[in-house]
């Protein structure tokens, strides 16, 4: 619980900066997030508004009547050609006069249209001097329903300037309608919004498209909320700043004419009936480019870019709440999947997997339905919340790794402790059942032993004779649980899996024997007398886990059967054997150990009857003895005494068995084989 509370205290700053970041659109990350989100327009197949035009003085142009700018009554010819759209925007200004005469023409051409608007840039330094009756003209294009709606809602904060570049009186005159063509780049230098209104002469002013829409709708923009304007049925999702985000083309896909084939009748007057058309400049060097998403664009193409948006439902819609709820989602896609995943490499995929279906999300509600969300500071906060919680994770799990593996590895082979290792939640405080197998050894006639040596030379020798005996019990997968003196015991299954934990258990004891063997032989060149040892082992379901507080405690195991594995280990003494094992233990062996049985025990504290087996090391001579004991056995049990007499004897004077010599006594009596009952421990 207290590390699930560490990784939140840690997610919560990363939250609460990936949340600034994305609000505050701080650089160089929101240069970044524009970039990355770019791929929306190349995704999209939409096409522009056929009822657009953009009619471009363009080279071919220029080739025939020379260098721009040309002479007015050239431009009226052409315009004089567009008298059936409903609105030609004239993206290009004529802020110096010439001779009256060309002044008047150009002018006559656009008052014969059936509406048009001229454009005005705004300017921080004065480059034109402004007279009264030309910002008399231009006040009857401003959005006054609009601007009283702005002390409403405080926002947006509209563009402004102090100074504005515009056409002389007549031309202006001449107009229907005055609007803007100034525009704002993003932090990256790119051009990918589009103004609603403008500030000059603290009056509001459409931009050149919208002014168009207002005249074409004959509607009027208004104010829905802070974030949204609506210009008749069209609802426009605006930003702080008053910018639309514009939904890009193919440059492909933009309807471009040129002024040439306009004047020189190659395109039909009636091509432009109902049609929006904006003239503009395309010429290097005359006309203006704007560095877009989409490449470089000619600057008319944004004002086509709106208008095409908005007539064909194409606007983009920018819910606020989206783009923080992936940066939340991502902020804990993996501490969750830290608490459901233990290995780092799945998690790792898996948060992999997490992000890329959010960038798919974020791509397909764009494409699909022009919502649009920012993809890149969700990725900055999975970026950041996997670190942090990876490199926590490794730093806890390395800590615990380290206690773990001082603390276990006396008690677990290698292979066994980093499975623990892995797996740590094995080690919990509280316990678990848990089917094991549980092997008890102890030294014969240790008090004997302890009372012939001094303390030094007792220890050097326990020393000697626990290190076997402990790889014994490790080597074979088994959890070295305590020295009680000179008792040993262990158990198999746990803390880590072990699927044949009889057999393993089986197996080290024989070895054990083993290994005893070998240090007798080395104890009797140094004139110390052998060692002898007694084994039991019982396989049944137990209590395992740590036991203790929570600043002390013991991995251990509790329960009957781990009093049985005790008590069968004492009972090895009355056969005079080295090991003996349940019936529960035999039933859980997969392999061919060689094993005799004993007889039903009824031990002290337990009032049903155990069958003991003992468990023979594998050579020819146990094999031998196996084989007449069970012979004499059968025949004990069928009450043919004297005959199971005659094989009992047989294995005492060939082979000395001990088991033989504890029956025969018994068979001499015609005790009948059956429950014997211990009444010590």
């Amino acid at each position: 619980m207290k590390q699930k509370l560490l990784y939140l205290l840690i997610l919560f700053p990363i939250l609460l900066t990936s949340l600034a970041l994305y609000h505050y659109k701080v650089e160089p990350f929101e240069s970044f997030s524009l970039r990355f989100n770019d791929i929306d327009f190349d995704l999209q197949k939409k096409s522009p508004d056929k009822r657009i035009v953009f009619v471009a003085v363009d080279e071919q142009s220029v080739n025939e009547y020379g260098r721009w700018p040309w002479d007015r009554e050239i431009l009226a010819k052409g315009i004089s050609k567009l008298n059936q759209a409903d609105v030609v925007l004239m993206d290009m200004i004529f802020s110096e006069p010439t001779e009256k005469q060309k002044d008047r023409a150009l002018a006559d051409s656009l008052s014969g249209l059936k509406s048009s608007v001229c454009g005005f840039f705004l300017r921080h330094n004065a480059t034109q001097k402004i007279t009264p009756d030309q910002e008399n003209v231009l006040g009857d294009s401003s959005l006054d329903l609009l601007q009283s709606q702005i002390a409403s809602f405080g926002d947006p904060k509209f563009i402004s300037a102090d100074n504005a570049e515009m056409n002389i009186l007549p031309i202006l005159q001449s107009c229907s309608m005055s609007g803007s063509f100034s525009t704002l780049r993003e932090s990256d230098h790119l051009l990918r919004s589009y103004p609603v209104a403008v500030y000059f002469d603290n009056m509001l002013f459409p931009s050149l498209a919208v002014q168009g829409l207002r005249l074409i709708l004959n509607k009027d923009i208004k104010r829905i909320d802070s974030r949204h304007v609506s210009i008749g049925e069209y609802r426009v999702n605006i930003n702080e700043k008053g910018f639309v985000r514009l939904n890009f083309y193919q440059p492909k896909q933009y309807k471009i004419i040129s002024f040439l084939d306009l004047v020189q009748g190659k395109v039909k007057p009636d091509y432009f009936k109902n049609k929006i058309v904006i003239l503009g400049i395309t010429e290097v060097g005359a006309g203006d480019i704007a560095a877009t998403p989409m490449g470089a664009l000619y600057g008319p193409l944004l004002h086509y870019t709106f208008l095409s948006n908005l007539l064909s439902h194409h606007l983009i819609t920018e819910p606020p709440y989206i783009t923080s709820v992936l940066i939340v989602i991502m902020v804990l896609l993996p501490f969750i999947l830290l608490l459901f995943v233990k290995k780092v490499v799945n998690r790792v995929v898996l948060d992999i997997v997490g992000y890329l279906l959010v960038y798919l999300f974020v791509r397909y509600i764009f494409v699909f339905y022009n919502i649009y969300s920012d993809a890149f500071y969700p990725l900055v906060a999975f970026i950041l919340s996997t670190v942090s919680v990876e490199v926590m994770a490794f730093t806890i799990q390395e800590k615990g790794s380290r206690f773990i593996r001082n603390a276990f590895s006396s008690y677990l082979s290698a292979d066994l402790l980093d499975k623990l290792i892995k797996n740590p939640e094995a080690l919990s405080l509280g316990g678990e059942k848990k089917e094991l197998s549980i092997l008890f050894s102890d030294i014969r006639g240790f008090t004997t032993i302890s009372e012939s040596m001094d303390p030094v030379s007792l220890i050097k020798l326990l020393n000697r004779y626990f290190t076997p005996m402990t790889d014994a019990v490790l080597q074979n997968g088994g959890m070295l649980d305590k020295y009680i003196g000179d008792a040993v015991m262990a158990f198999f299954n746990a803390p880590v899996d072990v699927p044949d934990h009889a057999n393993a258990s089986c197996r080290a004891a024989l070895q054990m024997i083993e290994e005893l063997d070998k240090l007798n032989k080395e104890l009797s060149l140094e004139g110390i007398d052998p060692i002898r040892i007694g084994i039991g082992i019982n396989t049944d379901e137990v209590v395992v886990g740590n036991m203790g507080s929570n600043t002390r405690f013991n991995y251990t195991v509790i329960g009957d059967g781990v009093n049985l594995a005790s008590r069968v280990e004492g009972i090895t003494k009355n056969y005079a054997v080295n090991i003996l094992i349940t019936e529960f233990t035999l039933k859980r062996l997969k392999e061919g150990f060689l094993t005799r049985v004993i007889e039903p025990v009824k031990v002290k504290g337990k009032d049903e009857a155990v069958l003991l087996y003992e468990l023979m090391s594998n050579s020819d001579r146990n094999v031998n003895i196996k084989k007449d004991y069970d012979r004499a056995l059968d025949l004990y049990k069928n009450s043919k005494f004297e005959e199971a007499i005659v094989i009992f004897e047989n294995l005492i004077g060939e082979y000395d068995d001990s088991v033989s010599k504890y029956f025969l006594p018994l068979v001499r009596e015609r005790h009948p084989w059956g429950v014997h009952k211990m009444t010590t421990k």
